[in-house]
């Protein structure tokens, strides 16, 4: 058994990871980082580009993002949230790619029109509704709304293909959303890594313990499952970015922050288009509404992706009950989470949760028939032998104690950080990639208070990301100038050409 010391460990090799890494090394070069993965390929579980949606979650189409008050108001302050997050992200790509740290854009982002569509009077009314709450805000002011149905067929032509004449619909549109590949977006960063002294990337190990010393650092040890060989690894921070496998980790380290919490894990499926003509009609992510009791990453979409450079159509995804907290993972993932500290949570939350016990059972019990079916809503002429089922990634719901000490269940993320500011770990799913690198600052300041406090750190924060310390949900100019940099220098304008304007 060998023994290593670094500065930073980071544990799983996705998008969480991979930015956190790439952003302490623009910080201090100097750092000495490992970052170990369980597989012997990088990005492959919750990262891969056909086990999330690849969509540049802006909240311009999500429908869940904006829910209905029982006063009939629409709650925008999510999509907000979530919106100005994801500006961070995109700032933050454009300094890379203007560095040379990232690839041309187009391999890894790329320009799809975000809309929402809608069908049937109450569905219809919300839509209007949640339109005039967001567009009224600098932040939407861009979007879209018709119920024309000759504007509807040139926004989606193939969703409107064979639509009965007379039916109440409705659709929004922001023209320039986005389609990210995080695979490719994450194995960029790490070959970005690896050009850089002092990192070293460990694939086909497994994290099997941990123990903090008495210095703070934490001995984590590893296991090269090549040669059933055992080292450790001496760390002053550590970050638990693993997806579904973050958990039964977090539960691991002892911490007392992690007391309480639990998962839920939820499967997924995709239809994905065999017919090349089809793909071709259509061009954007229409998101319709969730069913009832469906989690966030069952909303239905249908959804151009860019994939290694072809056009790909799928739809979904559809939901699923598993053990699994990875798709490569143990069917007995969810029976080892279960701890004396999370027993009361959890069951609180399987007993209070029917309708999502219900919708996963309904999913469940589908057949490739039935889910052309659903699919019949957004494209009424679709037929079953023009697309084929593929499996999507495993996410885990986040379950923790709520103010009266019994259980709820989130459908969000959430960062759970040491009181030490040594060791910190991500879980939960929706938004998930497309808010990592809000996500990661978020942990930067928290975990590394005294260098954000120097004016190096300060500057080059600013520098990666020039809105930061400020509120661009408060903002409007600086906001718009932030937009034109951003979507000129990742190509997502489509009126504009690539040039990059510099922002101060």
């Amino acid at each position: 058994m060998t023994t290593k010391s670094v500065d930073v460990l980071l544990v799983g090799a996705g998008a969480m990871s991979t930015a956190l890494g790439v952003m302490l090394k623009q910080l201090d070069p100097s750092l000495k980082i490992s970052m170990v993965e369980r597989l012997d390929e990088i990005a492959v579980e919750s990262t891969d580009c056909m086990n999330n949606a690849g969509t540049g979650h802006a909240a311009y189409c999500e429908l869940n993002y904006t829910p209905e008050m029982d006063d009939g108001s629409i709650n925008c302050s999510k999509a907000f949230a979530i919106n100005a997050s994801f500006e961070v992200s995109l700032q933050f790509w454009s300094y890379l790619v203007q560095q040379n740290a990232l690839p041309e854009p187009s391999q890894f982002i790329n320009s799809v029109p975000h809309q929402s569509f809608v069908w049937g009077d109450k569905n219809v009314e919300f839509l209007r509704k949640r339109y005039a709450a967001l567009s009224a805000h600098h932040q939407f002011d861009v979007m879209e709304y018709s119920e024309d149905p000759e504007v509807l067929k040139e926004w989606m032509p193939l969703v409107m293909e064979g639509r009965k004449e007379g039916e109440k619909i409705a659709a929004t549109r922001v023209r320039y959303g986005s389609d990210v590949n995080f695979g490719a977006l994450a194995r960029s960063m790490v070959k970005n890594l690896q050009d850089q002294s002092d990192f070293e990337l460990l694939l086909n190990h497994d994290v099997k313990d941990f123990y903090q010393n008495k210095d703070k650092t934490w001995a984590v040890t590893i296991r090269n499952k090549e040669n059933n060989a055992f080292d450790v690894i001496n760390s002053r921070f550590v970050f638990l970015g693993a997806g579904g496998g973050a958990l039964p980790l977090l539960q691991k380290t002892g911490i007392p922050e992690a007391d309480g919490y639990g998962g839920f894990p939820v499967s997924g499926q995709w239809l994905v288009c065999k017919n090349q003509a089809i793909v071709e009609q259509h061009g954007a992510k229409v998101y319709g509404a969730a069913p009832i009791g469906a989690p966030p990453m069952s909303v239905p979409h249908l959804d151009t992706r860019i994939i290694d450079g072809k056009k790909s159509l799928l739809f979904g995804p559809f939901a699923g009950f598993t053990t699994k907290f990875l798709k490569n993972g143990s069917f007995f993932d969810l029976i080892s989470s279960m701890k004396f500290n999370n027993l009361k949570p959890m069951l609180y939350v399987g007993a209070t949760n029917m309708d999502l016990t219900r919708y996963l059972i309904s999913e469940v019990m589908q057949t490739h028939g039935s889910r052309v079916m659903s699919l019949s809503n957004f494209i009424p002429e679709a037929k079953e032998n023009d697309w084929e089922i593929s499996h999507a990634g495993q996410r885990v719901q986040i379950i923790k104690k709520d103010e009266d000490g019994k259980g709820k269940l989130e459908f969000g993320t959430e960062v759970i950080t040491a009181a030490d500011g040594t060791l910190a770990a991500l879980l939960g799913a929706s938004p998930g990639a497309s808010t990592s690198v809000s996500a990661m600052l978020n942990i930067v300041e928290t975990c590394f208070k005294e260098k954000m406090a120097t004016p190096e750190w300060q500057a080059k924060i600013k520098e990666m990301i020039p809105s930061y310390g400020h509120d661009l949900t408060q903002d409007p100019e600086r906001l718009k100038t932030i937009r034109e940099y951003t979507l000129s220098t990742l190509g997502l304008d489509p009126e504009k050409n690539s040039s990059s304007p510099q922002v101060a």
